[in-house]
Parts: structure tokens; C-alpha cells; sequence
């Protein structure tokens, strides 16, 4: 097994467009569902490589298997073979105790839902994960504060998710994905459920949180949203079907959802 590295943001990386160590590389992953006409090759033989500070879009149609390869790449799911390093750890060697560690503490996840608690205030939404990996609870509140004002919601801390609006809600997930200061920023498709003026807002805050040195890899099927990134991975069918240049900050700054 390869030795381990912690990676953090870096925001000097950022400025000076360096690229830090690997933080995920991936050799010919694969992910196969047995039906009953037959076997689906949702991914198919991808291998890729993403360094601490990258900003890299995953783009594609619908079904080219982008969505199943993020979950790969945030151990909700496990390949049906091929090998995938986080951190320089082989994450197919770790146990269940530790990739619960890894999803809780080393990669944070926005999706497209939001997934807040209806029943919990903003601050609460994001102290969760804190809560699942026993932070003190002085230290947890502060840290969910700091999170929240980060991304612009300080005054609305003690709102429930019902009074806030939708790029509200998906500012409050952002926050909660923060709160352990995890390695990589991973995110599904998050402004799938917004308009397009709040959609740019997001991306907005994407490119703030790129700015900070966080490593960020986003999965959406936009072609403008993709291009905010550095860097742009085409899924088409399972497989790799080309990489190219994004425009990392484009000065008009196009978006939506």
C-alpha cells in the first residue's frame, strides 16, 4: 500500500496556477451492473488523475456514467474492478471503519437535492457532520459559524431550511461540506435545481472556494458551467472520451443550471 498524504488547501498553489501532490488517481476503474438482459458497463476502464488545487469538471450526457464515477471517486460505491488511490492510499484495501472516516472527514459532498434536515436550523444542517465525528460541541458551533459566513449566510444562521431560498439551501450544503476542512470538494450537478441567476451565483462561490486553494471536482452536463473550470473530463458511455482546457475563471462568468 502506498504511504498516505494529507492534502489541504492551498490558496498560493492556486494563484501561481501550481499543481500540488495527487490527491486521486484512478487506473482503469470500472463499475458493471449485472441485469437480466445482461451486464451494463456503467464505467468503463477510466483512469484519471487530480492534483491538490485542481478545479476539474466532469461533463457528459445523460447516462455516460459521470454521476456513477463520482460516486466511485467519493467511496458511496465500490468498482467492480480496477484500482483507485485517495491520498495515496489504495482505497480498495481500507475497511468499512475507514472509508467512513474518508466520506465524513476527507472529501465533502454537495449534490443537487441539498439534503438538509427540514427540521434543523441552518447552523444545525451544517454542525451535523461534526456531530458525527465528536467534535466538542464549542468547537463544532464555531466552526459551523465560520463555514456559514464564509459563504455569505451569517445572518441567517437560525433559519430553517423552508424560510430560506433555493440558492440559499444549497449555500447552507456548501457550508456543510466545509465544515471538516476536507481534502476535496465534491459536487454533483449543483446547480441542477436552481435558475440561472442563482446558478452563477453558485459557481460564483465555487471559484471564491477555488481561489482558497480548495480542491474541487464538480460533475454537470452544462457545457458553460464546466468551462469555469481548469480543467474538463468528457464522459461519453462509460469511458474517458477526451480532456481539455476550461477557462478556470471567465471574465463574464457564464452559469446556470
Amino acid at each position: 500500500m502506498e504511504s498516505q498524504t494529507e492534502t489541504r488547501p492551498n490558496p498560493d498553489a492556486r494563484r501561481t496556477g501550481e499543481t500540488g501532490p495527487v490527491v486521486i488517481r484512478t487506473e482503469d476503474l470500472w463499475k458493471t451492473y449485472v441485469m437480466e438482459a445482461g451486464e451494463i458497463h456503467s464505467v468503463r476502464g477510466v483512469t484519471v488523475t487530480i492534483h491538490q488545487g485542481e478545479y476539474v469538471a466532469i461533463m457528459g450526457p445523460s447516462g455516460s456514467g459521470k454521476t456513477t464515477l463520482m460516486n466511485l471517486l467519493g467511496c458511496l460505491d465500490t468498482p467492480t474492478r480496477g484500482r483507485y488511490w485517495l491520498g495515496g492510499q489504495l482505497v480498495s484495501e481500507m475497511d468499512e471503519d475507514e472509508l467512513a472516516i474518508v466520506r465524513n472527514r476527507r472529501i465533502g459532498f454537495v449534490f443537487q437535492t441539498f439534503n438538509l434536515l427540514p427540521r434543523a436550523t441552518a447552523l444545525h444542517n451544517v454542525e451535523l457532520p461534526l456531530v458525527y465525528n465528536g467534535t466538542p460541541a464549542e468547537e463544532r458551533h464555531e466552526r459551523a459559524l465560520e463555514v456559514l459566513r464564509q459563504v455569505n449566510l451569517g445572518d441567517r444562521t437560525d433559519h430553517w431550511p423552508a424560510q430560506l431560498s433555493g440558492g440559499q439551501r444549497q449555500r447552507v450544503a456548501i457550508a456543510r461540506a466545509l465544515a471538516n476542512r476536507p481534502t476535496i470538494l465534491l459536487a454533483d450537478e449543483p446547480t441542477g435545481n436552481l435558475d440561472s441567476t442563482t446558478g452563477r451565483e453558485i459557481m460564483d462561490l465555487f471559484d471564491h472556494l477555488h481561489d482558497q486553494g480548495n480542491t474541487i471536482l464538480l460533475v454537470t452536463h452544462a457545457e458553460a458551467i464546466a468551462q469555469r473550470s481548469q480543467r474538463i473530463i468528457h464522459l461519453l458511455d462509460g469511458t474517458v472520451d477526451r480532456v481539455e482546457p476550461g477557462r478556470a475563471r471567465p471574465p463574464d462568468r457564464p452559469g446556470g443550471g
